[in-house]
């Protein structure tokens, strides 16, 4: 059982609670509130993307069995912009659902029926380790025109006085920061698929496709001969200097 005993200061972060239960709904919100919390509400899935894309949020809690459609797929459009920290909230207490909760991208779960202060004590422990990861990094990360803003999850490329947005997943995002930390490392396939498809059963091939299509995207925004393949190693953002 957890135990709602806190070590972060939670006050004014803005918890988005995705619940087409409305009794439900109403118990969570009024324990977030009592630690601070701000809260917005969304009854099914296009009310759950109308709030994400309007206001920043630092944490969200999805149900899986929305109308329309299920909180899986809220979570799948969500993680293909944003790695924002997500708890789904089911009904089905089963292993399946845990480990695609997981693979997904969820950052935690909770099974229904739930007692309140399980789920504040596990939206405290999710936010303690998003907040960890931040301050163990700088909030951004650059290199050459490249900028990776681990306080919003972002990674922007700017040319020409403009600066756009990478539209990238889960793991592309993954491999982006942990490249822009040490831009002249030589990362093995190995090393890529621990930091950045750790519950992944995957082989190391995968790691070749995810990082194709990195590089195509940072092409398709104007970054060219970055993501260099080291033959029979693995790969660096850029070429020795």
């Amino acid at each position: 059982m957890y135990s709602p005993v806190f070590s972060v200061d939670v006050a004014d972060k803005v918890i988005l609670v995705v619940e087409d239960d409305y009794d439900i709904g109403d118990i969570v919100e009024q324990y977030l509130k009592r630690e601070g919390m701000h809260v917005l509400r969304a009854m099914n899935s296009q009310q759950a993307l109308a709030y994400y894309q309007q206001q920043l949020v630092d944490l969200i809690i999805l149900d899986v069995k929305l109308p329309g459609s299920s909180g899986w797929e809220v979570l799948t459009s969500i993680r293909q912009h944003s790695h924002v920290p997500v708890i789904m909230l089911t009904a089905l207490d089963q292993d399946i659902d845990k480990v695609m909760a997981l693979r997904i991208g969820a950052d935690d779960y909770v099974v229904k029926p739930f007692n309140p202060n399980e789920l504040i004590a596990r939206v405290q422990a999710v936010l303690r380790r998003t907040s960890l990861a931040a301050s163990a990094q700088h909030r951004c990360l650059t290199y050459r025109n490249i900028e990776a803003n681990t306080e919003n999850h972002s990674v922007y490329v700017s040319s020409n006085a403009r600066r756009q947005v990478l539209t990238l997943t889960l793991t592309e995002y993954k491999i982006m920061l942990l490249m822009l930390g040490s831009p002249f490392k030589v990362f093995s396939r190995s090393e890529l698929m621990l930091h950045c498809l750790p519950d992944s059963d995957a082989l190391e091939r995968t790691v070749d496709s995810h990082v194709s299509k990195l590089r195509k995207k940072l092409e398709d925004a104007g970054v060219h001969g970055l993501l260099v393949n080291i033959r029979g190693v693995g790969y660096r953002l850029d070429k020795q200097q």
